[in-house]
Formats: C-alpha cells, structure tokens, sequence
C-alpha cells in the first residue's frame, strides 16, 4: 500500500492551541502516523497553512441551493418561505436534481466540508407517483457526493402528512411513502460504502403520526444507524404538538424511542426546561444552523445550556442560504452574545470539535473527524495569507480561525488521502460556479420570486 505524505505549516491535533511544523503520512484512505516539530522532507506535499480534520456538515437539503437570493425581496414568515420551496421540489427531477447537487456539494468541498448529511425527504415523482426505481433520488444524490469528492450520510426521511391532522397535498405528495412501514421497506435497500452511510430521519412531528414514529425509531436502532429530526424549530409546530398530544416536540418524540446518542435534534430552538433536560440525559446531539435559523428568523437556541446539560453540539448549512461552516461555527457563539448580553459562551476548540469529530460521529462516521493515527485522512487546510487572518499570531491561530476565517480561506482539501481541492480549486468539478448557474436555471420556474 503506498504511502502518502502531506506537510503543514501548523495543524490542529484536539487540543487548545495548533501544533507546529506537522507531518501526516497516509497509507490508503487512513492516517498512519503524525509528527510534530519535524523539517519538511522532500517528498512531502507542503500545505501552507493551518490543517483541521475536514469538517462535517450535518444538516443539508441541497436543493434549496436553488432558492438563494430569491426569497429576501419582501419580509414574509417561515411557512411563506416554505411556499418558494415547494414551488422548486414541485419540478425537480433526479438528473436536475443531481446537477444541482453536484454543483453545491463541490461548493461545500470548496468550503472545506469533507461529509454532508443530506436530510433528504424528495422521494419520488409529481403526485407522489413512484419512479421507475425507488430510490432513484436517492441514489442521485450518493452520485453526486462520490463524484464531488465528498462523504455522505443519506438522512432518509419518513414524511407522511402535510401537519398533525392534514394530508399531504400538491407537492408534498412526492415526500410520502403512505406509512412508516414502506418507508422502512423503500430505505432498507440503499446500503452503506467506503463514502456513504445510510441513516433515517424523521422530517418533524408535524410530518409523522405519532402511531408511526416507533417505525422509523426502531429501524435506526436494530441498525446502529444515525437518526436526525427537525425539533422546535418554530412555536407554531409546539403548540399544535401540545394540542395534539399533550406534550412538547422532544416529549413525543422520546417517548417513541427517538431521543439517544446516535440521534440528532436539528434546531431545538424553543424549548422547556424539560425538553432540555430530556435531550441532555439522553445525549442528543444538537445540530445547530445558525445562518438558517436568522434567514427564515426561527430565534436563537439555548445551545450552551444544551451542551452543559450533557448534549453534543453539532453544525449545519440547512437552507444552504450560505455554505460556510465557519460561519456557523462562530455564529453559535455570537448569536449566543447577543441573547444574553455577554461574551465568552465558547472557547474556538470546543467550537471547532463540534464542526470537526462531534459533527462526524452524528452522522455515523466515528473513524473521521480529527487528525489522529488510523483515522479517515480527511482534512483541510485553510491559508493564512488573506485580509481576513493576516497578522495572525501562533498562539491564537485556533481563535483567528473560528472568529475570522471564511470559507473562500480554505485553499486544500484531502478527504480519503486524495486531494479534492488543490490551492483553492476543486479538481474533480471544474467549473463549480458555472454548473451551478446552469443547475439552478434548469429548476428554477419562476423568473423571480
């Protein structure tokens, strides 16, 4: 097996500062040794920089891609945002969908994210009519991750009513399976590879009976696979889960087996005490998107108090409104800021662990994340010649990097000990931002929202 070998100038080992002068060798796809403090050797591929484990972005839906800048032309809620949406899933097919996703997910190789979770509900065609193959939707959007360079855990999720009490109607019919049950048999033929994870979803309690919800919970669990939920993300989804049920969200949800560590809460933003107090003992995950949740205007969610309660934190793009996981990253703690009115809710490596390892492990990837021997060798390396980290000092590259970088920082890429992107260029995708020009004009059926 032959040995490859990559030098940086500093590099991210877990700890609180950045090590210096760092010499990873990669023997296949994993990390067979790491040095520190050593001269380059000449054989080495030099990476300028500052190297992190290739950061994971765990809650994606890539096709709203297609809707950036077209919805912020006038004010509007949540659910009307929701309207523009469905008028894009309403046309989608899976080779649109596929040239769309490609484009976005070399985006996000671009932004340094080497693992998307796609949380993926377009099941089939218009009016729910079946494709030719089940899962061909599905399998477009594994294609595209594998021919972006780019792991993936296909979320795949059960949606079955248009809210508590409501059908399915116009293009929600192509998110339903009809029950929990055929969902699990229609999911229960993709498989696992080298850069694929297959894991379950549950699109909300508004989109799942609670008579179905066990389905879904016991068909991650007899398979160790990962589960993830939108959770609270609006007062208008608790309140009518209250009425309907008698408890929050995060109540009906533990009550069916949801809530554990291979389980993720996305957004979690209005809570009780209660509900944090179940998601904490029972280590949820938490996945954060911040740029989202200011986009469609959700609020801001308890994330330390989560987190102190026992609840890994972990990071995502959603809406795909911005693709930049270190502005989600540092958004966790500037939003925190300004909802308490006080500085300091996080330090940069605790931050960088949750857009790094935690974020990998809630996606069923425990073998990437950091840059440690027999991991996946997946990682990035962000320069530091730019405007926006010149005069950045070695003691404090880990704070410059969480409070100051971009995603047009990022310069190299390696995910599996191959080289994505090289000096700020995708070498898989050649024209990133001309295919998705083209992809988001092929789905786009309005010429301006």
């Amino acid at each position: 097996m032959p040995m490859i070998r990559y030098f940086t100038d500093h590099a991210w080992l877990g700890g609180a500062q950045a090590d210096a002068d760092v010499l990873i060798e990669v023997a296949g796809e994993r990390i067979s040794a790491i040095r520190t403090g050593v001269e380059r050797p000449p054989d080495a591929t030099h990476l300028p920089g500052l190297t992190l484990p290739g950061m994971a972005n765990s809650h994606s839906h890539a096709f709203h891609r297609a809707l950036r800048g077209r919805t912020h032309r006038s004010g509007g809620t949540f659910w009307t945002w929701r309207e523009d949406m469905y008028t894009v899933a309403a046309v989608l097919t899976p080779d649109s969908y596929y040239a769309l996703a490609l484009a976005t997910y070399a985006e996000m190789a671009l932004a340094g994210i080497t693992c998307v979770g796609e949380f993926h509900y377009l099941h089939h065609g218009p009016g729910g009519v079946p494709h030719a193959g089940a899962n061909v939707v599905g399998e477009a959007l594994l294609a595209a991750a594998r021919d972006a360079g780019i792991r993936i855990t296909l979320l795949d999720a059960c949606y079955l009513s248009g809210g508590i009490g409501e059908q399915l109607q116009g293009p929600q019919l192509r998110f339903g399976d009809g029950d929990a049950a055929a969902w699990a048999d229609r999911v229960s033929a993709l498989t696992d590879d080298d850069h694929v994870r297959i894991g379950a979803a549950i699109h909300s309690v508004r989109a799942v009976q609670a008579d179905q919800l066990t389905t879904v919970t016991q068909w991650a669990q007899e398979r160790q696979a990962p589960l993830h939920f939108h959770l609270s993300e609006q007062r208008a989804e608790n309140e009518a889960c209250l009425a309907a049920h008698g408890c929050t969200p995060a109540q009906l949800i533990g009550d069916h087996g949801g809530l554990g560590p291979l389980s993720t809460a996305v957004h979690a933003t209005h809570l009780t005490s209660r509900d944090i107090g179940l998601l904490g003992e029972s280590a949820t995950t938490i996945c954060m998107c911040p740029t989202t949740e200011r986009d469609l205007a959700d609020g801001i969610g308890p994330a330390r108090t989560l987190a102190d309660g026992g609840a890994p934190l972990s990071l995502g793009s959603d809406s795909n409104a911005v693709i930049d996981l270190f502005e989600e990253t540092r958004a966790v703690e500037l939003d925190e800021r300004l909802a308490s009115e006080r500085r300091g809710h996080w330090g940069a490596a605790e931050l960088l662990r949750a857009a790094t390892s935690d974020g990998h492990r809630s996606l069923g990837w425990p073998e990437a994340g950091s840059l440690t021997v027999g991991a996946l060798a997946d990682f990035v390396t962000v320069g530091l010649g730019s405007v926006r980290l010149a005069g950045a000092e070695p003691a404090t590259l880990l704070e410059s990097l969480v409070f100051a970088a971009g995603a047009a920082d990022v310069q190299d890429v390696v995910v599996g000990g191959r080289r994505v992107v090289a000096r700020g260029h995708h070498l898989l995708v050649d024209d990133v931002a001309g295919d998705l020009t083209s992809a988001i004009r092929a789905v786009l059926p309005w010429p301006a929202c």
